[in-house]
Order: C-alpha cells, then structure tokens, then sequence
C-alpha cells in the first residue's frame, strides 16, 4: 500500500487544485470545521497525506507511512513523523485531538489504530473523523472503481456507518455529534454550494464524526 502512495504522492496532491478537487476538499473542510470549529490543544492527524487538511485546520503534526507524501506536508510546515497508524510512536495521553481525515478506510486494521489513538489522547480529548459512506452513492462509485483495479480504492474498505460506530465506541470513545456533506452525484458537476448538514445523512457522501475519549478509557 505505501509504495501505491509513494509513486502517486505529486499527482495526488496536484488533484486537490483542479475545479473538482477544490470542490471536494472545500466541502469535506467545511463539515470537519463544523464540528471543531476552533481547536484547541495539541493535535495530530494520522494519515496526513501531503498536509492538505491538517494545514489548514491548524494541526501542526502528523504521521504517515509515506515519505514522499509526508516531504509535502513539511513544506506546508507540518512537523512530519513517518510511522503507522496501528503503532503511533508517541507516549500516552500526549494530544488533545486526534485527526482521521479519510485515512480509516485504508488501514490494515483500525481497531488497533484507534487503541492507539485512545492510548495518546488525554482525558476527554476529542477524536475527529472524516469518512465515506459505504451505502453513499460516493461509496458505491469507490467500491465500483476498486473492482475495476483502480490503484488507491483497491486499497480501500469503505464501512457502512453502523459499523464505524460500534467500532469506535466499543475501542474506548463516546459519540459526541456529526455533520454531512457532498449531496451530489460523484458522476455530476459540484454544486456551487458547499452544503453542509448537521447529523448523519443518508444521502451524504462525506460525514464527519466527532468522539470524546471516555473517562475510563
């Protein structure tokens, strides 16, 4: 999976100028702020990528397996660890929030992944995701496009909600609230308006869901 990334990492980020993937990335930011409109404390963004999210939402660290994409996210002045998701290199209870901006659908395994996250957040720290839907007609585009052999959703699990839910809250995390986001059609044009709903929205392409580390976590 690292080398996937690793040989895409300029395009990757590159997508993120064009018209639809400025719609997109411009969206999903607008749901993610609505639940965390000011962060406070230390952050980090697990699966930062090239920095696109964790730059402009002023989290300063963040990890990644790919050195290719993290060079990028240091040139936005991300402070840049290479490392995996499932085995954070960072003592406990060290962050106040931790970030997963669409990075869950592509771990190897996400429940050791949010141990971790449980074990470096501080009391009542907040963990803030950002996924696709499988039942979205996003989420069917992706897992059509990922039969097909497409070389990033090949690599993808795209989960329904209830179980993302029941994973979360059973590793250690109390659900807090969400937001929804990209109502159009992957095969449509953006809308101009950027909407964005409060709750989980079935109709969503993008929701974002905000936890709270339990206290006995």
């Amino acid at each position: 999976m690292v080398q996937v990334f690793d040989s895409i990492a300029e395009s990757y980020d590159r997508w993120y100028d064009t018209s639809r993937g400025q719609a997109i990335f411009n969206a999903e930011l607008k749901c993610l702020r609505l639940l965390c409109a000011n962060l406070q404390g230390r952050w980090l963004e697990v699966g930062v990528g090239t920095g696109r999210f964790a730059s402009i939402l002023g989290i300063a660290r963040g990890i990644d397996p790919s050195i290719p994409m993290l060079k990028i996210a240091a040139k936005r002045g991300i402070m840049a660890y290479a490392g995996l998701a499932e085995d954070l290199p960072f003592p406990r209870n060290c962050f106040d929030g931790v970030l997963l901006a669409l990075a869950l659908c592509f771990l190897g395994d996400s429940g050791q992944a949010l141990k971790e996250c449980v074990r470096v957040l501080r009391f009542e720290g907040s963990l803030l995701l950002g996924v696709i839907p499988a039942h979205s007609p996003w989420g069917k585009t992706y897992e059509r496009k990922k039969r097909e052999g497409h070389p990033v959703y090949a690599l993808a699990r795209f989960p329904h909600i209830p179980e993302i839910m029941a994973l979360i809250q059973n590793t250690g995390f109390a659900f807090r609230e969400a937001a929804s986001t990209l109502f159009w059609n992957p095969d449509e044009q953006p809308e101009n308006i950027r909407r964005v709903d409060t709750g989980i929205s079935p109709d969503a392409g993008f929701v974002g869901l905000l936890f709270n580390k339990r206290n006995n976590s």
